[in-house]
């Protein structure tokens, strides 16, 4: 009878580390897309609702609207991504989640189904998330509050164009996140940095030829949802440039930068950067991307 008792209790031990360790990977899990979300992806930066002053609508993170677009080949606001069942996205599957994020296309039942998403949805960077990153993702993203909010139906003037990021396409291994300017590569490329910091040229941005120059311009005629005295902004020149670039500033000036939004000589940079998001950086993380961005070949 000892033995029995003793070999139920420790079946019931075992069973119950089992439980635990599941719930601490699960918590794990959702605590890492937390921090992914609200910081180098800024997901709330499109999806969440902001007030008169430009900071987030509390209580309604992630229910879609926070800015709107009105391109040549499409206009729409951006859609609700919390767990509603009937606005957001609380019926689709984690695969169809992972889809949506890291290939643009949603699924085939639901609003718009099999319908591509919006091109400023750059599915083309987040390509690249590792496996671990984007399961995090979709975790904190079952784990938000579900907000019921509409979101008008958007308008495909044409085709949407997606274009490939040669460090996306590439790819990154587990050995690269060990690496400080690989893991910096890895951020930037998740958090899309050179698609605004880049510029286009006949709708193509010039990736290959270009990278960091800066130039691409912003404006209140395509993106709608900042604060009323917006007036646009030009993305600046993020290479090691020593004059045209930031290959002078140091590194607490770059990081300044990137989350409080104040450049070297002081001046107030604009939207759409994404400094309230990106202020939540850890330390280790600014310095990864900080060491990527050292390696950017200057350009005037």
């Amino acid at each position: 009878m000892n033995i029995f008792v003793k070999l139920c209790g420790a079946l019931v031990a075992g069973a119950l580390f089992q439980v635990n360790s599941a719930s601490a990977a699960d918590a794990g899990a959702v605590e890492r897309g937390r921090y992914l979300v609200n910081t180098i992806l800024a997901c709330g930066n499109c999806h969440t609702p902001k007030a008169a002053d430009g900071h987030p609508v509390e209580g309604k993170e992630l229910s879609g609207g926070g800015l709107s677009f009105n391109a040549p080949f499409f206009a729409g606001s951006a859609s609700n991504i919390t767990p509603d069942k009937e606005t957001g996205i609380g019926n689709w599957s984690d695969d169809e989640i992972k889809r949506a994020i890291t290939q643009g296309v949603r699924p085939d039942h639901g609003r718009l189904a099999g319908l591509p998403l919006a091109p400023m949805m750059w599915v083309a960077f987040y390509k690249a998330m590792s496996p671990g990153d984007l399961d995090a993702v979709v975790a904190y993203l079952r784990a938000v509050p579900a907000v019921h909010n509409v979101v008008p139906l958007p308008e495909y003037k044409r085709q949407v164009p997606r274009q490939p990021y040669p460090d996306a396409e590439k790819g990154f291994t587990d050995a690269d996140m060990r690496d400080p300017v690989r893991r910096g590569a890895y951020l930037v490329t998740i958090g899309h940095c050179m698609e605004c910091h880049t510029p286009a040229k006949d709708g193509k941005t010039l990736y290959e030829q270009a990278l960091g120059k800066g130039g691409k311009p912003y404006g209140p005629g395509l993106v709608k949802g900042y604060p009323a005295d917006w007036s646009g902004s030009v993305s600046r020149n993020i290479t090691s440039h020593p004059e045209a670039g930031i290959g002078r500033w140091t590194d607490a000036e770059i990081k300044r930068a990137i989350t409080h939004g104040v450049a070297r000589d002081g001046a107030i940079l604009k939207p759409p950067m994404g400094f309230y998001w990106y202020s939540g950086l850890k330390e280790a993380d600014l310095d990864a991307i900080i060491a990527w961005l050292r390696t950017v070949p200057p350009i005037e």
